[in-house]
């Protein structure tokens, strides 16, 4: 499914997310090194890397679940670290471990998050109908989240992120173990919102795929820094031109002298190099992700 080009997508637009210098560490790891990262309101943006590359990490900073220094971060003109209620209650976040509650219908598990978030008790039944409605799920509402395929349980998060009516949704991983038809189901859903309200909508994915095709401006991430930032065209071109470039100066053939544009994982995997293989997150990374795809499955 294609998308509008996003309401507005120039420099001087208003910044839904900036991050400026943002450092995080874990011990004598560092997740997120000097990150610079601006994301356009109304713009789907795209924060691509393996598992490692200290997405997460920057999202948690951005949400203010981990602490950040004054100054660092901000969501729409609101420091992370002086106005976390502010910031808070801009927000809808999917993260990527599982939120839904199995033992709770799918309504249920809605109102808890409208009651978390603070949705007036007067509106509180409407917009969460409405948000079931949205991802589909009003017929399924009031059966149990057991019952539920693993799309249908991304859908449900979905709904628990947008009942609160977010200027800016966060999703990390928002497909990891699904099939791709569910993947593209939860996408369509995610595109949808996104073009009715003028939402801002910040994702990280490995989908190189996913990508390409949902995402306005892509950031590749690797060892906790962008290395490379714009749509996935200018991205693929660059590289392209590049190697011809080389090619050129080197005295030898272009190895895109068919015409054809590298994709952007070839993209990426320049960027990151040999070091590819060698940044692939942790244990705990590896367990929480398959944990993950097995409760979707």
């Amino acid at each position: 499914m294609s998308h509008e080009p996003a309401p507005t997508t120039d420099d001087s637009a208003e910044e839904a997310v900036s991050c400026r210098a943002l450092d995080y560490s874990f011990g004598d790891t560092k997740a997120v090194d000097s990150l610079d990262l601006s994301v356009r309101t109304g713009e789907i943006f795209g924060l691509l890397g393996p598992n490692g590359a200290g997405k997460t990490t920057a999202i948690r900073c951005i949400t203010t679940l981990l602490p950040v220094p004054t100054d660092r971060v901000k969501v729409f003109g609101h420091d992370a670290a002086k106005e976390q209620m502010a910031v808070r209650r801009l927000l809808g976040y999917v993260p990527q471990q599982l939120s839904a509650d199995a033992a709770m219908t799918g309504r249920e598990n809605v109102t808890l998050f409208a009651r978390v978030f603070d949705v007036p008790r007067r509106e509180r039944a409407a917009r969460v109908a409405q948000a079931l409605d949205v991802v589909d799920l009003t017929a399924a509402a009031d059966r149990m989240a057991k019952t539920y395929s693993g799309g249908m349980i991304r859908r449900l998060e979905l709904a628990q992120a947008l009942v609160s009516a977010p200027r800016l949704l966060m999703l990390d991983e928002p497909t990891i173990g699904l099939d791709p038809i569910a993947r593209s189901s939860v996408w369509e859903h995610i595109n949808a919102v996104r073009q009715a309200t003028g939402m801002t909508v910040l994702v990280t994915t490995h989908y190189m795929d996913e990508a390409e095709q949902y995402c306005d401006r892509v950031g590749l991430m690797h060892r906790g820094r962008i290395h490379a930032l714009g749509t996935s065209d200018e991205l693929r071109t660059r590289l392209r031109d590049r190697r011809r470039t080389e090619a050129r100066e080197a005295g030898t053939s272009a190895r895109d002298d068919d015409g054809a544009t590298p994709t952007l994982e070839d993209v990426f995997r320049d960027v990151a190099g040999q070091g590819l293989d060698e940044e692939g997150g942790d244990y705990s990374d590896v367990r929480s992700a398959r944990r993950t795809a097995s409760r979707l499955g």
